[in-house]
């Protein structure tokens, strides 16, 4: 299907992989892994003829479909359910033909026309359509909702949805599970491993990986190698090949050295000194053997809280959610040193919206939050990433926690964060999402907090940084409450799992095995359920959600309002940044306006982050209301 031939590719100047040779069949599920920079999305924009290979061959079978996933979105007003048929794109041009063949009454093509819709199950692609958006976490309803209305991550969503619409030859996947919450995830695996064709797959999540391909392509040191199973299969390999590697290694430096002993003692005697020389040119011919750098390019740790008190934190009969909605209903429990609890939950059944009533970011409605005094929370959740301080480096973020702190204490520490050079020391707006999630725990780490509240932590992180934070997590001495999608992530840290759902938070007795097991049983019973739902009923539902979802206007309101003052903020901030920029502000003359300008650029960043937060919770409210209607 696809024949790589001593393929070298580049991006500008830097070599990504090099000599690659290796091929994909029909059927093949192959994962792709690596650090980030090494050349995987660059492989995919090379199939996908983006990109052209430096030197070598990709050669491709004729009339494969390829399969990916768009990363824009526009805001289209046309329904969900539409634009995900639209997938199909052979349905999609035999329709509109079906369009002009009945303007025209050409009845021949009507009937060529209907025979081919019918040989491709076209009549079934609603209803094939409808089980995607459900699939992947979409509320029954949201089927006729415009794209348009639809936030970031559901539109990545929305997009994927399409891109397994489509009656493909190849699937391309880079890094799918990103805007997925656990259950999804589950799902999309089950649907993966049905899926017929061949698939290159970009993840960082193993036990995603494990799940759902064959082979693995590591790209390490400008090379593609590939492995025959799953990723755990392809760590105990390499595993090995690195252990022999490293044997070959140490077994050449004690022949090296012994050799240079000789050549030491013998070269000055006259007698000896041919053979000195003769074992001088084997060292200078002598291939190295590498040493089996395997090392991760992050290195760092919770240091020991000091104070754990018990216990840190309590829920008494608290009730929370948004705008006189309750997401939580009477939860109780207590925090206590050492526990590590993983959520579990539905999409929208108020993981989040716990952590942020335990973060003290959203005030119960009812009972008490009760906090020791020597309470000291790291929260980490996605929309921190956005209130970094763009103009300010990362040891600046450092220095504005500990003003004490040197920039060369900030840099060693930033180190173990891979954050070395220029980087730490530019400003943090060009950073990418995985960057910018590294330097938030960074912040977070320093601050040695006794109790960690993590939502999502692992979103845009790499596999080598996911399992530094798994080894950090695994020492840390505070207590800690995670959501992930990340399995792997949720065994080796947390004991216990809580399961969030129809407004409590109860214990799950089983493992996440078992609590798989259990989602997609649920699921099964619930398309059994709606596909055997009589019409009178859907209609009746149909009525109910429309009734439901104009109860929703006021608060759609609020976030197009906040959307508003965000832009007009934004834009002051840009004009103000841009006053920053000029060079003649600083030659000294113009202190005291220089003085305003930084004043009015701090407030206007103050401004932008209080209402942030403010859509932000607007916008969770909104989808949580959404799910439920």
């Amino acid at each position: 299907m696809l024949y790589f031939d001593r393929l070298t590719l580049r991006r500008g100047s830097k070599l990504l992989f090099e000599e690659a040779s290796f091929t994909i069949h029909a059927g093949d599920k192959l994962g792709i892994t690596g650090a980030n920079g090494c050349g995987k999305s660059s492989l995919f924009g090379l199939i996908l003829n983006q990109l052209e290979e430096d030197s070598g061959q990709l050669r491709m079978e004729r009339g494969i479909i390829i399969a990916h996933v768009a990363q824009e979105t526009p805001a289209l007003p046309i329904s969900a359910l539409h634009y995900i048929r639209q997938g199909d794109a052979e349905l999609t041009e035999l329709e509109t033909q079906l369009g002009h063949a009945e303007s025209s009454g050409d009845g021949e093509a009507l009937a060529r026309l209907h025979e081919r819709i019918a040989a491709i199950d076209g009549y079934a692609a609603t209803a094939r359509a409808a089980r995607l958006m459900h699939g992947l976490g979409f509320a029954p309803g949201e089927e006729e909702y415009a794209v348009a209305s639809f936030s970031g991550g559901w539109r990545m969503r929305l997009n994927l949805a399409r891109a397994l619409m489509c009656r493909s030859d190849l699937l391309l996947l880079d890094e799918p599970t990103n805007h997925l919450d656990l259950e999804a995830v589950i799902w999309l695996e089950k649907w993966l491993r049905a899926y017929t064709g061949a698939m290159l797959l970009i993840s960082h999540d193993r036990d995603f990986l494990d799940r759902c391909v064959t082979h693995i392509g590591h790209i390490e040191q400008q090379r593609m190698n590939l492995y025959s199973g799953n990723y755990s299969a392809f760590e105990r390999m390499r595993t090995e090949q690195l252990a022999q590697q490293q044997a070959a290694h140490e077994k050449q430096q004690s022949q090296i050295e012994h050799m240079n002993s000789y050549i030491n003692r013998f070269k000055a005697k006259a007698s000896k000194a041919k053979q000195a020389q003769s074992r001088i040119k084997a060292l200078e011919r002598m291939q190295l053997i590498a040493p089996a750098h395997v090392d991760s390019p992050f290195s760092f740790s919770f240091s020991f809280p000091g104070t754990v008190p018990n216990p840190l934190l309590r829920l008494h009969k608290t009730s929370a959610g948004y705008n006189d909605r309750m997401i939580l209903q009477n939860i109780s429990f207590s925090l206590l040193p050492g526990e590590r609890i993983g959520l579990l939950g539905p999409n929208g059944a108020g993981k989040s919206t716990l952590i942020k009533l335990l973060a003290g970011e959203l005030l119960p409605e009812s009972g008490n939050r009760e906090t020791a005094k020597e309470l000291r929370i790291g929260y980490f959740a996605q929309h921190q990433l956005e209130q970094l301080h763009d103009e300010l480096s990362p040891v600046q973020h450092l220095q504005m926690l500990d003003d004490q702190l040197s920039e060369k204490q900030a840099r060693q520490y930033l180190g173990g964060f891979a954050f070395h050079g220029d980087i730490a020391t530019a400003p943090v707006a060009p950073l990418s999402g995985g960057e910018k999630a590294r330097l938030v725990l960074a912040v977070i780490v320093y601050q040695r907090p006794n109790l960690l509240l993590l939502d999502e932590p692992t979103n845009h992180l790499d596999m080598d940084m996911r399992h530094a934070l798994c080894m950090a997590l695994q020492d840390f001495e505070g207590a800690m409450i995670l959501v992930s999608h990340d399995r792997h992530l949720l065994r080796t840290v947390c004991d216990e799992l809580v399961l969030v759902a129809n407004g409590a938070a109860d214990p799950f007795p089983g493992d996440l095995d078992e609590y798989a097991r259990w989602l997609l049983a649920s699921r099964d019973d619930e398309e059994t359920t709606t596909t055997s739902a009589q019409p009178a009923s859907r209609k009746d539902e149909r009525r109910n959600r429309a009734e439901q979802r104009k109860s929703l206007q006021p608060l759609r309101n609020r976030v197009k309002k906040l959307e508003a003052e965000l832009d007009a903020l934004h834009s002051k901030k840009s004009a103000l940044d841009a006053q920053l920029a000029d060079p003649d502000l600083y030659n000294g003359t113009r202190v005291d306006e220089q003085k305003k300008l930084t004043m009015d650029a701090a407030r206007l960043t103050q401004s932008i982050d209080d209402i942030e937060s403010q859509w932000l919770e607007a916008g969770e409210a909104l989808e949580a209301a959404e799910r439920s209607a």
